[in-house]
């Protein structure tokens, strides 16, 4: 498995951008497909982006698209969520995500990150 830790949570406005890193241990990083899914208070988790291991490949929530953007550098065993126009709806925590390519479902994950958007 995949250990990760992320950062770059925090509290922005409405209308704020915000990035989160997520950096991986092992060598097996460029075999993972990475992703980010986030939970609101009394709300399951939702998924919010993935992004295949050559960083070609990336979908998205519909709730996000067009002002998130994932992108991963292998060479430095990272992952990030670029988070631009963000909005209240957006306040969840924030969790890094990876599953081995060719299965399904995510079965490792980061400790979590809070984002907190104000109106």
């Amino acid at each position: 498995q995949v250990q990760m830790v992320e950062s770059g949570g925090g509290l922005v406005q409405a209308g704020g951008s915000l990035r989160l890193s997520c950096a991986a241990s092992g060598r097996t990083f460029g075999s993972y497909v990475m992703g980010w899914v986030r939970q609101a208070p009394g709300k399951e988790r939702e998924f919010v982006a993935s992004i295949g291991w050559s960083g070609g490949s990336t979908s998205y929530a519909d709730s996000v698209k067009g002002r998130f953007t994932i992108s991963r550098d292998n060479a430095k065993n990272t992952v990030y969520l670029q988070m631009n126009s963000l909005k209240p709806e957006d306040t969840a925590v924030y969790y890094c995500a990876a599953r081995p390519i060719g299965t399904t479902g995510f079965g490792s994950w980061g400790q979590g990150n809070q984002v907190s958007v104000s109106s």
